[in-house]
């Protein structure tokens, strides 16, 4: 029988105990029974103190906000080229991600790390792997200008806005009383809003309210090993993750497990504090098994893989093949329903696009 000494003491068992426990099982048949029951109850109540379930999204009570949103978010014409939209790196398809190990922006440029998901990440403490922003909307701003979209200046980004003449009147009746609505500030409001409404949740979060054969056997297996492993130090709350910042490979360095081609050093290349050295924002784990390839560059491809090499270089701890499996199998109850005004684009105003001479 395997004895694993889990950190904190949340489940620490000695052989004595063990052997007892097994023995008394094999006395009677319903005493295996009851601990199996029990054992289940003691999971769920430890389940509800780490992590919480995450509400639908409510009616939109916008009037038009996120509709506006909604067609921002999949308009490719306001990027420097003409091809990139926010749906480019985040696309329904993939779980709102793009399936790339880093993503790419206008003309063609590659960006810095990986695109996260979008959903269920508006209401988390920052934004990006370095919790560059501080809110989606700060994010959806500086996209126009940043590597993404690729514009020189905000104002060119709203010259091509208010160049496709369905949107000004759309801007003016979401933003009235405003001389001139078609802003950064107000695009961002539209995007942020959009945003917030791509909630996704899954039978976890039933199982959570209570309902513990929401997930499998093998799945609360999976959620037992989660927990004694010690990943639900980092990936708590309502997103298994997303609530702070730790070093990538405290036990270890990450990159000789990740096999990166390139050492990003996280945080530190934003604040240039010694103590931000390879630290980055703990990504939430909500539809994890729908969003490879992991890690903020990319490099590990399957999702058991990702586990075995976040046990070993946070934790310390070599998980069996069986046991980042059983994990993994876990983080598949996360999964919840691509939200269905996200999985069909939206009709866009009609409007030219003059892209201008190719970068040289």
């Amino acid at each position: 029988m395997k004895t694993r000494v889990v950190r904190g003491g949340a489940r620490g068992w000695v052989a004595a105990v063990a052997l007892g426990v097994v023995a008394a099982s094999l006395a009677s048949p319903r005493a295996g029974v009851g601990s199996a029951a029990d054992e289940d109850a003691e999971l769920l109540k430890e389940a509800q103190g780490l992590f919480k379930p995450i509400a639908a999204a409510k009616p939109d009570a916008s009037g038009g906000l996120v509709e506006l949103g909604r067609k921002l978010f999949f308009d490719p014409r306001i990027s420097a080229d003409g091809t990139v939209s926010c749906s480019r790196c985040h696309l329904a398809t993939l779980y709102s991600t793009d399936g790339l190990a880093k993503s790419r922006g206008a003309n063609n440029k590659p960006l810095a790390r990986n695109a996260p998901t979008l959903f269920n990440t508006a209401d988390q403490f920052a934004q990006h792997w370095d919790g560059v922003f501080d809110s989606v909307e700060a994010q959806a701003k500086k996209a126009l200008t940043g590597a993404g979209f690729g514009n020189p200046s905000f104002d060119a980004a709203m010259t091509k806005l208010k160049g496709i003449a369905g949107y000004p009147p759309l801007f003016a009746r979401t933003f009235p009383g405003e001389a001139d609505p078609v802003t950064p500030d107000n695009w961002a409001k539209a995007i942020g809003a959009f945003e917030r409404t791509l909630v996704t949740p899954s039978r976890f979060d039933e199982y959570l309210g209570g309902k513990a054969d929401a997930l499998s056997a093998d799945e609360r297996k999976g959620l037992r090993t989660f927990i004694d492993t010690g990943c639900a130090e980092c990936h708590e709350g309502a997103g298994l993750g997303g609530t702070g910042y730790r070093k990538f490979g405290v036990s270890s360095d990450y990159w000789l497990q990740t096999h990166s081609q390139e050492v990003d050093k996280g945080r530190f290349n934003l604040t240039k504090n010694p103590s931000d050295m390879y630290r980055f924002k703990v990504p939430q784990l909500r539809n994890a098994a729908m969003t490879p390839p992991y890690f903020h560059d990319g490099s590990v491809a399957a999702l058991p893989e990702a586990v075995r090499v976040m046990a070993k270089v946070q934790l310390d701890t070599e998980l069996s093949a069986d046991e980042a499996k059983s994990i993994a199998t876990f983080l598949g109850s996360l999964t919840g329903e691509v939200p269905e005004h996200y999985a069909k684009a939206p009709v866009l105003p009609p409007g030219s696009f003059d892209p201008g001479p190719a970068p040289k």
